[in-house]
């Protein structure tokens, strides 16, 4: 059996139509480890890729006021127990061109595997990038996965994450993000991860604010059991007039786990606003009450709680805030 054969596989186990890769109106890019398996271009979106002593490098560019109508599907992923993948990932929108992301990144028999991803993002004035991540994780925790990005959010663009690592062992997570927004612009940042056993994690996101008007929000939610450790800073910073921006961190731990958060909030100018709320605990007992007077066991009320705290929220168009932040609201499509 291939590389392509074996990620194509993964995929059936997630659930996930492969058929979307063989169709010609979606672009796509798979890679296993090192090894470049697939790509495909479609009009308005340029992809080019090649692999490198290092890694893969990918060159990803969406034409002035092209808007791509199928989602570009990216598929990484190390499927032996050992391995390392390093992706350089550059991508540009130019003016007014909207795309959707969605990524799948398996690694479900990682003992000692390596996961690196070095992006650099610019979307142009009035662009729309919308992205989503995946991770489908194995369960013996052997994996560490660093991603490093840089993005810049031009005039009245909208860009939105969704970063999710809830299936398998997370192993070691360093998540490291700087986003520059600017005037009018709006970005929403949304991480969803669940540790167990040893499992570590870091998530470290700078959201600043730098044009009138700028609008962000940074929101995290992770569930810790057994030793699990995490540590969340969530920096936002107005630095100009008009500037609002929210930092939203929920971490639930159970058995030994340990959380932290530090939101760190910084405004320079005197009509920006920034706010920031932090809440670490357990599940709340009445809600277990409640889960277990209709008949639920404790673990389940546990089970079901944990997943409505990572379950992606609904309205994708709209940056849902609290009262405090509520004028933040993504632009409609231009």
């Amino acid at each position: 059996m291939s590389e392509l054969d074996r990620l194509m596989r993964a995929l059936d186990e997630r659930g996930l139509d492969r058929a979307v890769m063989a169709d010609t109106g979606t672009a796509h890019l798979m890679a296993s480890g090192q090894n470049l398996l697939s790509r495909r271009e479609v009009p308005g979106l340029e992809l080019d890729a090649r692999e490198t002593g290092e890694g893969i490098v990918a060159r990803i560019r969406v034409a002035r006021d092209a808007h791509i109508g199928q989602p570009l599907h990216l598929c990484f992923g190390v499927l032996p127990a050992e391995g390392r993948q390093h992706i350089d990932l550059d991508l540009v929108l130019e003016e007014g061109a909207t795309l959707d992301i969605v990524a799948h990144c398996f690694f479900p028999n990682a003992e000692r595997v390596e996961h690196l991803m070095d992006a650099s993002v610019e979307l142009g004035p009035r662009s729309r990038l919308d992205y989503t991540e995946a991770h489908f994780h194995g369960p013996h925790g052997g994996i560490s996965v660093v991603p490093r990005a840089t993005v810049k959010v031009g005039r009245q663009a909208f860009y939105r994450s969704d970063f999710s690592l809830t299936t398998g062992r997370v192993g070691r997570l360093d998540i490291d993000y700087e986003i520059d927004v600017m005037e009018d612009a709006v970005t929403e940042l949304t991480a969803r991860v669940f540790g167990r056993g040893s499992d570590t994690l870091r998530i470290r996101e700078r959201l600043v604010l730098a044009g009138r008007g700028a609008r962000g929000l940074i929101k995290t939610r992770v569930a810790l059991a057994d030793e699990a450790t995490a540590e969340i800073i969530g920096i936002g910073e107005g630095n100009a007039e008009g500037a609002r921006g929210h930092i939203d961190c929920m971490e639930i731990v159970r058995d030994r786990a340990v959380a932290s958060a530090q939101p760190v909030v910084k405004v320079t100018h005197p009509l920006a606003k920034i706010t920031h709320e932090a809440a670490i605990g357990s599940v709340a007992h009445h809600q277990l009450e409640t889960l277990m007077a209709h008949g639920l066991s404790p673990e389940q009320a546990v089970d079901l709680i944990v997943g409505g705290l990572l379950r992606r929220d609904e309205a994708p168009s709209v940056v849902k805030l609290r009262p405090a932040a509520a004028a933040v609201m993504a632009p409609g499509r231009r």
